[in-house]
């Protein structure tokens, strides 16, 4: 079976961190955000993975090439962005039987997947205790009857979880009108399939759907989560690693740090001396943290730098971040509240107690700087030495 995976989107919920870089193809753990959704499809036993690319293309094509653990990689172009049925239909010219449909930016339980395949055509869902907030599957004796977007009375408790088998004759009805929302649904597809086939529901322990800087860091949370303990960088005899931690080749820990897993220092990345990383924390590639440096379940970019004597806790770094000696992230509301984050105009709850900062590409800090939880840096900003950023900039 062929697997069409969607990866042509921007993310703009998630910026500043998708500025040059497509949200599907952002950090977590070892590998970008889509390959984990194409490692799925390829331990569930898909013969060839179809790339669905448009914003920043290149980046995602210089990742996979023209194959991926053996398999073939095709690519589809979505000029523009009108949809998830808009985007499959991009790939209708390589579709010629059976095939899946599954999200980059999406996050699944592999052995999900690999069911999917096996019963097509067939429907990922996930049972979810408020599915008024999801599109949500009715369902009659093991059979999905029909779908409902954010219904004020859900028929169930199982949510979409947006990943798809369809037969082969799921092709032809790819052209669906626009929703209320101007785009074209790939849900208005599966009900068609619904009232065609019979279609199974495939409850899955686990997904997320990474749409926001905070989902980005609850998954690098789950994927470090799954690290097994392997040091093959150099590190100092005068290190304490504790629990899973990974110091990839060209990786270097120096004396006096201590890390307490689940952590991963990549290749040619720098830790320490006297440095403490703790909590599920993913160093990148060339990244460095300095020394008497704090940081505490965040993601450091690759080339970002974190200065002497400095804290970073739940936060995530850009690419090329360089945070200056002695920058200070709170990440702590005083009044124990969730911290909100903008998107889009907005300020929702992350549904997060400790939330620190975002910081986009290249953004510098001068020394001494603090940071209060929940702030956004746009790419290319900096701050004062001394300066405390009580707002977005």
């Amino acid at each position: 079976m062929k697997a069409v995976v969607l990866a042509a989107g921007e993310g703009t919920r998630i910026r500043p961190l998708s500025h040059r870089l497509p949200k599907p193809m952002l950090p977590v753990a070892d590998r970008p955000l889509v390959a984990h959704t194409v490692d799925a499809a390829i331990d569930a036993g898909a013969t060839e993975i179809v790339l669905v690319i448009g914003y920043e293309s290149a980046t995602v094509r210089s990742h996979f090439g023209e194959s991926y653990r053996g398999i073939p990689i095709t690519y589809a172009i979505q000029d523009e962005q009108q949809g998830t049925a808009h985007a499959v239909n991009a790939a209708r010219d390589v579709i010629d039987g059976p095939f899946a449909v599954l999200n980059g930016d999406n996050l699944y339980d592999p052995a999900a997947i690999e069911q999917l395949f096996d019963a097509c055509p067939a429907v990922c869902a996930i049972e979810v205790e408020e599915p008024s907030n999801y599109g949500v599957l009715s369902t009659d004796n093991g059979t999905v009857t029909g779908i409902v977007e954010k219904p004020v009375e859900p028929p169930t408790n199982l949510a979409n979880a947006g990943a798809y088998a369809f037969p082969a004759e799921a092709k032809q009805w790819l052209e669906v009108p626009a929703s209320e929302r101007g785009e074209h649904e790939i849900t208005d597809v599966l009900a068609t399939v619904i009232e065609q086939f019979s279609v199974t529901p495939i409850t899955v322990d686990r997904w997320l759907d990474v749409g926001r800087p905070w989902e980005l860091l609850e998954a690098n949370e789950w994927k470090l989560g799954d690290l097994e303990r392997r040091l093959d960088g150099e590190v100092s005899d005068d290190a304490v690693l504790e629990g899973p931690v990974v110091v990839e080749e060209g990786a270097t820990v120096r004396a006096g740090v201590v890390i307490e897993g689940p952590a991963l220092i990549r290749a040619g990345a720098s830790v320490g001396p006297n440095a403490y990383v703790r909590g599920a924390t993913l160093i990148d590639e060339g990244a460095s943290v300095g020394h008497a440096v704090e940081v505490k379940n965040s993601v450091l970019s690759p080339g970002a730098t974190v200065g002497h004597l400095s804290y970073v806790g739940d936060s995530i770094l850009g690419r090329d971040v360089n945070f200056g000696a002695g920058t200070t992230v709170a990440n702590l509301r005083h009044d124990g509240g969730d911290v909100r984050f903008s998107v889009k105009g907005s300020r929702p709850s992350t549904g997060r107690r400790k939330f620190g900062v975002v910081a986009g590409d290249e953004v510098k800090t001068g020394i001494n700087t603090s940071l209060t939880p929940g702030l956004k840096l746009s790419p290319e900003a900096t701050t004062q030495p001394g300066e405390t950023v009580t707002r977005d900039r």
